[in-house]
């Protein structure tokens, strides 16, 4: 028998797609909504094949994301559940879809990475993002994924930001607004701009009117490589840093430096190796897709104090959240 991590390590090749096509199919929607129920039912419900469903709940079962009774009914976890109602702020569906539909298909490159190197494979012009932006679904997709895999923690993150003193957060790639909202919420007496690409516009729009924010959510289109950043006295970088190379990492910091007024703050969130870079795991895992869709990497909490420190940031605090994604302040003063 393996030894049980290598066991799921071996079988994540096979579970991974069936946790996203039970979602896509609203197997745990109908769950959620309706309570424990069997195969048959399941299957009946939402017009499905009761023989293929009943395997897929089985393996799901095995690695205990599922709890099958002596009856035969299968429930959600209630570890797992809040990550898998699309109803709740945790819920992880676009995630799936992105690591199944962009991230997956990618990954025999890394054949050729590691012969060659991903320079010399993907050419010095190798735009990254030029393929997750290609068209309407393919955008859409991308900016659900990471509103599901931003929203919940920033609501932690926001809080430990030092924005109840802030008059206007610089959202710097801020998507489709998950850090942005979150800091609203936090902070009544704050405003927003979010700075990204024209293409996200329409998207944002979307955000400001589900969330009720219309004036105090804003966009500045732009391109922080070419463009200044808009200024304000709290300049958010939310997973941005991650997706590049450090000289590009310390450019963006000098901008936030000369966007962020005096007595203001920048906030880095991100993911962070430990200091022996031995975890934790989903920092190693995210590290790899980084260097198949990006041209980034993950730090540890000391390599962003650095590129801070360089930027011009002359005091920076980590502020660790209880998550997997934590906060590196520093303030312009």
């Amino acid at each position: 028998m393996l030894p049980s991590n290598l066991e799921t390590a071996v079988l994540g090749v096979i579970t991974t797609p069936v946790l996203h096509l039970a979602d896509r199919h609203h197997v745990f929607a109908h769950l959620t909504a309706a309570g424990p129920a069997r195969a048959e039912d399941i299957a009946q419900a939402l017009r499905l094949d009761a023989d293929t469903l009943e395997r897929m709940l089985l393996l799901l079962t095995a690695h205990q994301i599922l709890h099958r009774t002596p009856t035969g009914h299968y429930e959600v976890g209630p570890d797992v559940q809040p990550f898998l109602d699309p109803g709740d702020p945790h819920y992880i569906g676009g995630f799936l879809t992105h690591l199944v539909q962009e991230t997956a298909p990618r990954t025999p490159a890394l054949g050729a990475y590691l012969r060659h190197g991903k320079t010399a494979v993907d050419g010095p012009d190798a735009r990254p993002f030029a393929s997750l932006y290609r068209d309407e679904q393919s955008t859409r997709r991308f900016l659900t994924a990471m509103w599901d895999l931003s929203y919940a923690p920033s609501r932690e993150l926001a809080a430990l930001g030092d924005l109840t003193t802030s008059t206007h957060l610089i959202d710097v790639g801020g998507a489709t607004g998950p850090f942005a909202v979150a800091a609203l919420h936090h902070a009544p007496a704050l405003e927003a701009t979010v700075f990204d690409l024209p293409q996200v516009e329409p998207y944002l729009d979307e955000t400001r009117k589900a969330h009720r924010l219309a004036d105090r959510l804003h966009f500045t289109p732009g391109d922080f490589f070419t463009d200044e950043l808009p200024e304000g006295d709290c300049i958010a970088f939310g997973y941005i840093l991650s997706d590049w190379p450090d000289p590009t990492c310390a450019q963006l910091l000098r901008k936030a430096h000369r966007a962020c007024r005096p007595h203001g703050h920048v906030l880095v969130m991100d993911r962070l190796f430990d200091d022996t870079r031995q975890g934790p795991l989903a920092t190693s895992a995210m590290n790899l897709t980084m260097h198949l869709e990006t041209q980034g990497r993950h730090r540890t909490a000391h390599e962003f104090t650095a590129l801070l420190h360089d930027a011009g940031f002359t005091r920076c605090e980590v502020r660790e959240s209880s998550g997997d994604k934590h906060l590196i302040v520093g303030y312009s003063d």
